[in-house]
């Protein structure tokens, strides 16, 4: 088992013992590529490293010994394009198999790897070549995608070369083609060339739900602190199959589908979707057996839509959810579904899990869980103390300078002056508010700007949306602030209506009235909004400050 490797203890009899006890070894030269990757397939020349289906119906095995005699071959290939130690390269991948060898390439060499989505248009493919110099794009055979980057690379001066995988293409080479006259030795670099742990490997451009996206850089240490995320609360099992729902363009793909994953020796299933259908899902999960699986609670309100009963489940150990805030009514209607909990985590781009619900906690619903005893966390009120118990408190790490955590972002790539105002203070303040209780788990409130300001009372969009959510009229929504002359603030509900429901007059007061009698009076919405879908970002977070913005502009 490679965790003995860099774990000086795996087991732990309690969450606290968790919490003041777990280390993580970081070889000096670490890289995911040699030391995982390599590593398994030579301990263990047939585990099983990836299993992948799509819905034409085809499916492809992977074992570690296959990922790492490709990814020679692909790290070759690449070298000879001139992509070298520090080389820029973006992956525009969706959920293909490719994206694991040529990821695993790329680490290898020392390139710097930056995952794009397909959504990505013009303007965004202009901004991100020209702020991160990207060399290299390979992309998935999309139309879209590929229009795209054409119509953006005259523009972007560094672009050399334009990769596709799975088709053919003028002015593009193809990359199963490409590879098969390489050699399937890759010797580690040496010298100048051989990568260190703390030399930049990965660089995540965040959602950008308010100004331009930022370039989060990750060293080559990262995929070590995703042994937490990946062991201690998704719980994944070696040679066993973990699916987290999520495409390769943002961080959640690094969360779920690859590095913690990989380390534990766990088996990473992929279902190459093009559209989300809740049967479509269920029905993946009950065929092929899952032991673990993570989706975002998007999808999880959505399965519920349907006949959730009929499906077998019961393969799945840990059903596990991050990137939105988890409804307790979700929670409560799952577990009566399939006996089963959903665990809760939450973290950013910039990190890896930060809270999450570990395996001695007993999942309180709507609570986010326990901090991880990577990061030295604490919620700082206004004045600046430690919350209480039902304090609101903005989350903040603490005591960079002592202890900089593994899988913590090390800075916003080539721009050293953000870097120093964010990190240079030894803390990070993911502008995250919540409410620390007597048990000490954390109880998310919103973030910072999201948090209501009413005729004095500061309300909290999550418990309302928690309250909405709780009837079943409502599959989804999106409280924020809305202006009036008289309050200054108020609060509105933008909702997503469940099957067999319709917009009315009558329906918006029974919502009315069943928040307040779900949460404090105050907080009801005065102002209800019925849409087909509610806006999200490419990481399927609901972008709750363009329809505030909106709300200020009407």
């Amino acid at each position: 088992m490679l965790l003995d490797r860099f774990l000086p203890r795996i087991e732990f009899d309690s969450y606290e013992d968790f919490k003041e006890n777990y280390r993580v070894n970081i070889p000096e030269d670490f890289n995911f590529g040699f030391d995982i990757v390599d590593a398994w397939a030579q301990q263990e020349p047939e585990k099983m490293a990836l299993v992948w289906c799509n819905d034409e119906g085809q499916e492809k095995r992977l074992t570690f010994t296959d990922i790492s005699r490709l990814s020679n071959k692909t790290a070759n290939f690449f070298k000879s394009l001139g992509i070298k130690k520090g080389t820029v390269v973006m992956l525009i991948l969706r959920r293909r198999w490719e994206y694991w060898v040529c990821a695993t390439a790329l680490h290898k060499i020392g390139a710097v790897l930056i995952p794009g989505s397909l959504q990505l248009a013009k303007k965004d493919l202009v901004y991100r070549g020209n702020s991160a110099n990207i060399n290299t794009i390979i992309c998935v055979d999309d139309k879209y995608v590929l229009e795209q980057v054409e119509a953006a690379e005259n523009e972007v001066p560094t672009i050399q070369n334009k990769i596709i995988v799975a088709g053919k293409r003028d002015g593009w080479r193809t990359y199963s083609e490409e590879i098969e006259g390489f050699s399937e030795e890759f010797p580690r670099p040496t010298g100048a060339d051989a990568t260190k742990a703390d030399e930049i490997a990965l660089v995540y451009f965040t959602s950008g739900t308010t100004g331009n996206p930022k370039m989060v850089q990750h060293n080559h240490a990262h995929p070590l602190g995703h042994i937490v995320t990946a062991k201690y609360w998704q719980q994944v099992e070696e040679n066993k199959l973990h699916m987290s729902v999520s495409d390769s363009g943002w961080a959640k793909f690094g969360w779920g589908k690859i590095y913690g994953q990989w380390i534990c020796g766990a088996v990473i299933f992929c279902y190459d979707f093009l559209k989300f259908v809740p049967t479509k899902l269920l029905g993946i999960i009950e065929k092929y057996r899952l032991t673990t699986f993570c989706a975002p609670p998007t999808m999880y309100r959505f399965m519920l839509q349907e006949d959730v009963a009929s499906y077998d489940l019961s393969s799945v150990r840990n059903f596990a959810t991050a990137g939105e805030p988890l409804n307790p009514e979700v929670f409560n209607q799952w577990k009566r579904l399939t006996g089963k909990e959903i665990r809760e985590g939450f973290g950013q781009t910039e990190g890896t899990v930060l809270i999450a619900n570990f395996p001695w906690i007993k999942p309180k619903p709507g609570s986010t869980g326990k901090p991880s005893p990577l990061y030295d966390i604490h919620l700082i009120t206004d004045e600046g103390n430690e919350a209480l118990p039902h304090e609101t408190g903005v989350l903040t790490i603490c005591n960079l300078s002592r202890y900089y955590p593994t899988g913590l972002f090390t800075g916003y790539y080539k721009n050293p002056e953000m870097s120093q105002e964010v990190l240079g203070g030894g803390e990070y303040c993911p502008h995250d508010v919540f409410k620390p209780d007597e048990d000490g788990y954390y109880w998310f409130v919103g973030r910072n700007d999201d948090v209501i300001k009413c005729s004095g009372y500061r309300i909290g969009p999550f418990e309302v949306e928690s309250a909405l959510v709780a009837h079943p009229a409502v599959v989804e929504c999106a409280i924020t602030a809305a202006p009036d002359p008289i309050r200054g603030n108020v609060v509105k509900a933008t909702i997503v209506l469940a099957k067999g429901y319709k917009p009315s007059d009558a329906l918006t007061r029974e919502l009315q009235d069943f928040v307040k009698k779900n949460t404090a009076p105050y907080k009801y919405p005065r102002i209800i909004e019925y849409v087909d879908e509610l806006p999200k970002t490419l990481g399927g977070k609901i972008k709750r400050a363009m329809i505030r913005k909106e709300n200020f502009q009407k």
